[in-house]
């Protein structure tokens, strides 16, 4: 695949006390690409997520982003970098409206942006960007629901603002944390399908841990298994699926 690696990850490893949850892993993210990182209980998948996020430093190893080495860098540096970050459990405000939260996002990303930040605390946010929140809501299909609040939307459509809250800052990596987690079957294809459309459409390196295996065989170009910390198989989803010691320990001994 010859697309620009956007995020790469090498050697990481993270011990905590006399358990080391991440051992020596490498993996890396293209352009266009959605990358599911997968395995059991106690993998180290979460440990790996808050590497790759910034929010704990590795004990070895190191991270790239765009190019940049960001090892020891503060996930709000990352942010600033480009890597955005969905979470198991949607991260929203319950009483704001949809349309206010994407224009609060918006100005989050034009005050990165701009070296006078401050200019944009000049203009009361039902007014700031109204176009731009408008075309994002459309993006993820919640025009409707624009001046509705999270509290009162069904939980499908709270992920979806929650990935449009992500996007809308124009980020190059999102790591995206059991996306479909809570979500009806309808409702997983439905967000998976959106963000692989979004992430080939704006050219987004895209890793997401996942239980649903549907969404993942469905919807991953490629697959990282892993098992109590370590790197176990890699490749396409149906590579994985095939490879024996993948198959012993997380499908059952099933190809």
């Amino acid at each position: 695949m010859s697309a620009t690696v956007l995020l790469e990850a090498s050697g990481l490893s993270k011990s905590f006390g006399g358990v080391q949850a991440v051992r020596g892993l490498s993996l890396n993210v293209r352009a266009g690409e959605l990358l599911a990182l997968m395995g059991p209980n106690g993998a180290g998948k979460s440990t790996t997520f808050n590497l790759l996020n910034g929010q704990l430093t590795p004990d070895a190893g190191s991270l790239w982003v765009q190019g940049q080495r960001v090892t020891q860098h503060h996930p709000l540096h990352l942010w600033r970098l480009g890597v955005g970050r969905s979470f198991q459990v949607a991260q929203v405000f319950g009483a704001m409206t949809a349309l206010a939260q994407v224009q609060l996002a918006l100005q989050a990303r034009a005050r990165r942006q701009s070296g006078r930040w401050w200019r944009q605390l000049l203009t009361p946010l039902a007014h700031f960007e109204v176009e731009a929140a408008w075309a994002w809501l459309a993006r993820l299909g919640l025009e409707q629901d624009a001046h509705c609040c999270p509290q009162a939307m069904p939980y499908g459509w709270v992920k979806r603002l929650e990935l449009a809250l992500c996007l809308c800052q124009e980020p190059r990596v999102v790591l995206m944390d059991e996306p479909t987690a809570g979500l009806a079957p309808e409702e997983r294809q439905q967000l998976m399908q959106l963000t692989r459309d979004l992430a080939q459409a704006q050219g987004l390196g895209v890793i997401f841990t996942e239980h649903s295996l549907d969404a993942v065989f469905g919807y991953a170009d490629r697959m990282v298994l892993m098992a109590q910390g370590q790197l176990v198989a890699q490749g396409t989803p149906d590579e994985v699926r095939q490879h024996p010691e993948a198959q012993a320990l997380y499908f059952g001994g099933r190809a």
